[in-house]
């Protein structure tokens, strides 16, 4: 597999050269093979937002290389990043980040209309990515209208857009209840599994963490151990029917999730 996620030495610091100068990340070096579903933990205050902006080319570091499919992050320039933000990395967010008082159809368009994407083609691309999250029947409700395990599954669709290589995924499930988060987790087992998405997926929650290839754990700003799971679930937990809304039928994933919130 080849390397699509390389960083070494990389520090970040706030407030550069005042008193008082803050270091979140401490020299952070791991790199991170195509193809893979990653998890990145740690606790509240840890470095992971922090981090997560980095790898996500919103931030770039104070030292340090980071490299993104061989380019080099911390010296490309502003329009650069745009660009890649806009076509390799899907984000998903744990606040969903849907802008309200628009459709979850339109909502999912627009990473298309910044790439240049016409409007036919955007539509259909949309409608499809909200049918593989069945949320196809939905595709005219505003934010408001959707519960939030809903409201995920539109950003998840948003993420896919532009078809990237590489999902960033920071605490996709932390607003959402147990059972509403197993759903959305089990839409990233599929998108792994199935398109061979890159996946990191930032979370403090150790169970959902050891479904994932690998785990990566931070505490204050440093890597404190990094561990591939050799005996991890080889698919998403399956749901019994004790899961199922009434009358559902344990037809997979997407019927349980149509189910939701309705």
């Amino acid at each position: 597999m080849s390397t699509v996620i390389s960083l070494n030495g990389i520090v970040k610091r706030f407030y550069i050269g005042q008193p008082n100068e803050l270091e979140i990340l401490h020299g952070m070096t791991f790199d991170v093979e195509a193809g893979t579903f990653v998890s990145i933990v740690g606790q509240s205050g840890s470095g992971k937002s922090t981090l997560m902006n980095i790898i996500g080319a919103l931030d770039r570091p104070t030292e340090g290389k980071y490299l993104l499919d061989g380019l080099d992050i911390s010296t490309a320039n502003d329009a650069t990043l745009s660009a890649i933000r806009n076509k390799k990395i899907g984000f998903v967010f744990q606040t969903f980040n849907l802008i309200s008082r628009t459709s979850a159809l339109k909502n999912v368009e627009l990473p298309m209309l910044y790439g240049g994407i016409g409007p036919k083609e955007r539509h259909d691309r949309a409608m499809e990515l909200l049918r593989i999250v069945d949320m196809e029947e939905r595709a005219l409700h505003q934010p408001s209208e959707l519960s939030g395990g809903q409201k995920q599954r539109v950003a998840i669709a948003r993420a896919m857009a532009n078809n990237p290589s590489i999902i960033l995924a920071d605490e996709p499930t932390g607003a959402l209840d147990s059972r509403t988060g197993r759903l959305v987790m089990d839409l990233f087992h599929k998108l792994h599994e199935e398109q061979g998405k890159t996946i990191v997926f930032i979370t403090h929650n150790n169970e959902l963490a050891a479904e994932t290839d690998r785990i990566i754990t931070i505490a204050d700003g440093n890597v404190i151990n990094d561990t591939g799971l050799r005996n991890k679930p080889t698919a998403a937990r399956k749901l019994s029917q004790s899961d199922l809304p009434e009358g559902a039928a344990e037809s997979g994933v997407a019927a349980v999730a149509g189910k939701e919130g309705k």
